[in-house]
């Protein structure tokens, strides 16, 4: 199981944004391996996708979830944490797991890669620049330059761009990791034919990881910060 000892805080300074880095890249090391390991450090260590994987945020607002320089890094590898946790809970439930824990580690790696943007276009987030809006809370806005992609469809560009494999169950447990919040994922996840049920519980779990990932960044910036500005 992945140790989670990733730096968590409003503010990162440069060392600590580098420590969670650092950790990142050595799970890709250990997760991985062949052309895949190889390319897969290729593209994080690149000039375009190094320091944006460093300092890109998770989110537009305060509100949702780590809209904070390093704080895609923090998500990635919670959701990658709780990934094994869920793991045990379908297990527990007697449901059946018929993936490795290599595919679910890089769907859950992976998940929210299109928020990196892209070389051509730019970063996904780029800072708000309406005084307004920042006050309310927006740090960050969606990069009006870039062509609209759903996250999980830019994901799975990059990575075939890239010349990165990945399984069919890898696949779908990067493209249903938003769940039924994402209109394009009802066609898999509510189907009423028995012969176009989802044949993997990998998407399941990527997108429990994640809901319950946000869920808990959303309650730590609230009570931290909401609540003790309210107590004050």
């Amino acid at each position: 199981m992945i140790i989670y000892t990733m730096i968590e805080k409003p503010q990162l300074n440069e060392e600590e944004l580098q420590q969670n880095y650092d950790e990142f890249i050595s799970l890709i090391d250990t997760s991985f391996v062949g052309d895949r390991r190889e390319k897969l450090l290729k593209l994080y260590s690149s000039e375009e996708y190094g320091i944006t994987t460093i300092m890109s945020p998770a989110s537009v607002c305060e509100h949702f979830h780590l809209a904070q320089p390093g704080g895609y890094l923090i998500h990635i590898m919670r959701v990658i944490k709780l990934s094994f946790a869920c793991k045990k809970l379908f297990q527990l439930a007697g449901a059946v797991i018929d993936f490795t824990d290599e595919e679910m580690v890089f769907s859950a790696m992976h998940h929210d890669l299109g928020k990196l943007g892209d070389k051509e276009q730019g970063e996904y987030y780029v800072p708000q620049d309406q005084d307004w809006k920042t006050r309310r809370g927006e740090i960050y806005k969606l990069n009006p330059n870039i062509q609209y992609m759903e996250v999980t469809d830019r994901a799975i560009f990059i990575l075939q761009k890239n010349g990165i494999s990945m399984s069919m169950k890898e696949y779908f447990g990067i493209k249903l990791a938003d769940g039924m919040y994402n209109e394009s994922a009802e066609k898999y996840l509510k189907q009423y034919n028995p012969d176009h049920y989802l044949r993997t519980n990998l998407p399941r779990i990527i997108h429990q990881a994640d809901y319950t990932a946000c869920r808990g960044e959303y309650d730590q910036w609230y009570y931290r910060d909401v609540k003790s500005a309210e107590s004050k």
